[in-house]
């Protein structure tokens, strides 16, 4: 009788008044994509305690959207998926059935870190919603932010490699001639609709050009990005897929000054190119995102698809309205 395990309403929810526990943004996004599809890759994942029947892993991915979503710790998640009605009815919990623990919550992220499953995932949402018109591909920004470390800052040593015990995969850096110890998260928006096509988490002394190849999807018009992105061999290969050069020029030690018409095109790039600092801001003001919740950069890798994951299914909802 459980919605949770075959779909059916519980015997308490059947006797519930209409609209009790309705939430309209919930069910606007629980409309918009197709849940199998996400089932299907999760069903390698196995969820919940053992010695327990698991819980459906479809559940547990909707509740870690809910926990991006709100800002919920586990514990925090654990209270809500216990009481509140519109988050049972977006995870498929019945009212007379059990919602996982922040334990089994834990594992379950941890068991999503082991299947390598967040960038599928991501990629899963990406193409149902450009079978929707909502991914138009007429260019790709990217560009990247620094998230500081969850663990203290380490003294830096001479060369500014000092490292954390506690996190050994956060490193230093230094930006406008400061030093930040953390992690720089690397994004690919598409231009126009501004959802995320692409996420990388690198510590945080990855320079931006490392891998900026890896955000390139080669399905766009164009790319557009600032000087950090500079390459010769870059614009090379953009030509030879037939996507548009938009990346900003820098000086260098045998052009001090650039030509004029290099400046021309680097004005004209820079209000499109700034058109990703959107996804920035809300993921750091919505979302909290200026510093990395977990230890480590698998995990925090993962929260950030989940990040992105929760951030399109929004924005999707708003370009649907």
């Amino acid at each position: 009788m459980k919605r949770g395990q075959d779909g059916q309403l519980g015997l308490a929810e059947a006797f519930m008044a209409k609209g009790l526990g309705s939430n309209a943004r919930l069910e606007k996004i629980a409309g918009l994509v197709d849940w199998p599809r996400f089932e299907q890759l999760l069903s390698r994942v196995r969820p919940g305690e053992s010695g327990r029947p698991p819980y459906r892993a479809l559940a547990m991915f909707k509740a870690l959207l809910l926990q991006q979503w709100y800002g919920l710790s586990d514990p925090g998640l654990e209270e809500a998926l216990g009481d509140r009605l519109s988050f049972r009815r977006f995870c498929g919990f019945a009212l007379d059935e059990r919602t996982p623990d922040e334990t089994t919550l834990c594992r379950f992220r941890q068991a999503l870190i082991g299947a390598d499953l967040g960038d599928r995932l991501l990629e899963e949402l990406n193409r149902q919603l450009e079978g929707r018109g909502l991914m138009l591909k007429q260019g790709t920004m990217i560009d990247a932010t620094l998230v500081a470390a969850q663990a203290r800052p380490p003294a830096a040593t001479a060369d500014g490699a000092g490292r954390s015990e506690l996190d050994g995969d956060a490193n230093w850096t230094r930006q406008r001639g400061s030093s930040h110890f953390g992690y720089k998260a690397h994004i690919a928006m598409d231009q126009g609709s501004r959802l995320i096509r692409r996420a990388l988490l690198t510590p945080a002394k990855v320079y931006e050009s490392q891998v900026a190849d890896q955000l390139i999807l080669g399905d766009e018009k164009a790319v557009y990005a600032d000087r950090a992105y500079e390459h010769k061999e870059r614009r090379r290969r953009l030509k030879a897929l037939g996507i548009k050069d938009r990346i900003m020029h820098r000086s260098h030690k045998h052009q001090a000054v650039l030509p004029y018409w290099q400046r021309q095109r680097n004005r004209l790039i820079a209000p499109i190119r700034a058109g990703v600092e959107h996804v920035f801001a809300t993921l750091k003001r919505c979302y909290g995102y200026r510093r990395v919740r977990y230890f480590r950069l698998d995990r925090n890798a993962l929260h950030l698809e989940l990040l992105c994951l929760a951030l399109n299914l929004r924005r999707a909802a708003v370009l649907t309205a």
